[in-house]
């Protein structure tokens, strides 16, 4: 069979056709050109598919399930969806995939290797994906805009999730108790109720945490770090739940209602002790004699009377 080869590379290609389409990568040509936006194209195949997005033409269609694409390379992909192949092997850690590009970003773990580079920082990623993602950091880019509030995103995940606030969708279900939640995370979070799992080991005291929120924020009583500044008064504060209760004292905001008599609360904390008067729970009761009261200050006040007794003794 006769070969052809190419003289700016060496590469040999097995048709004279081939050859020709070859050389456009070193030439730039592009003389496929789409009457409706414009844009070129080095290769027919290329082209065509491409022409697709405007006609909306779907020509793959899948067995299985019925769902159509407009490239041939989609359709294949999808199809090792329902035959579980996965032709694409990691000679390294023995990882299979079922498409190609996941493949490559794969190998880049072992390699190191990040040939994507952010032209506004320099920093470089492993995945293209990665890096238009990157850049929105300095564009300000929010693609990703909800139909309901408004509400636009920088990534698709995080739009997924917040689409579920509107949807009530909660497709994370715990196998145990049968709570479900929105976010995985969240239900990760919970799953360690049940295993008593605690990853978060702090480093100063040894002391192990079930979320890496709470593990955050247990560091900072051994760093003093107060990263939530108060921008009216300037009061720092270790834990964002607190400046965000610390915030209402400026604002007037008093989120927390009671539901018997209306009155309203910048804690829950504080609810929580209001409604006490309504239902005569008294939780908090004295070791030294028959009081109970209401919360642990009015418990606290009561046993200064004990302590003064004593102290007269």
């Amino acid at each position: 069979m006769e070969t052809h080869h190419c003289d700016t590379c060496g590469k040999s290609l097995s048709s004279y056709t081939s050859l020709k389409n070859h050389m456009r990568i070193h030439t730039g040509e592009k003389p496929y050109s789409c009457d409706l936006c414009g844009k070129t194209f080095s290769q027919a195949g290329h082209f065509r598919a491409h022409s697709r997005i405007h006609t909306a033409e779907k020509p793959y269609s899948c067995d299985v399930c019925g769902k159509t694409f407009s490239r041939a390379s989609t359709f294949t992909t999808h199809s090792r969806i329902h035959t579980g192949e996965k032709p694409y092997s990691c000679d390294l850690c023995g990882k299979t995939f079922s498409q190609i590009g996941n493949f490559r970003h794969h190998r880049r773990i072992h390699t190191g290797e990040k040939p994507y580079s952010c032209d506004f920082c320099c920093k470089t990623f492993s995945s293209d994906s990665s890096l238009t993602v990157h850049r929105r950091i300095h564009t300000g880019e929010k693609p990703y805009r909800c139909d309901l509030c408004g509400k636009t995103f920088t990534h698709a995940s995080s739009f997924t999730v917040h689409s579920r606030i509107h949807s009530g969708e909660k497709p994370y279900i715990c196998d145990l108790c049968g709570k479900t939640f929105s976010q995985a995370v969240h239900f990760k979070a919970h799953s360690r109720i049940h295993t008593g799992e605690k990853p978060y080991s702090c480093d100063f005291c040894g002391k192990t945490f079930t979320h890496a929120s709470s593990f955050k924020d247990h560091r900072r009583i051994h760093t003093g770090e107060k990263p939530y500044s108060c921008d009216l008064c300037g009061k720092t504060f270790s834990r964002v739940s607190s400046f965000t209760v610390h915030s209402r004292i400026h604002t007037g905001e008093k989120p927390y209602s009671c539901d018997l008599c209306g009155k309203t609360f910048s804690r829950d904390s504080s609810l929580t002790v209001h409604c006490k008067i309504h239902s005569g729970e008294k939780p908090y009761s004295c070791d030294l004699c028959d009081y109970s009261g209401k919360t642990n200050d009015h418990l606290k006040s009561h046993l200064r009377v004990h302590y003064r007794k004593t102290s007269k003794q």
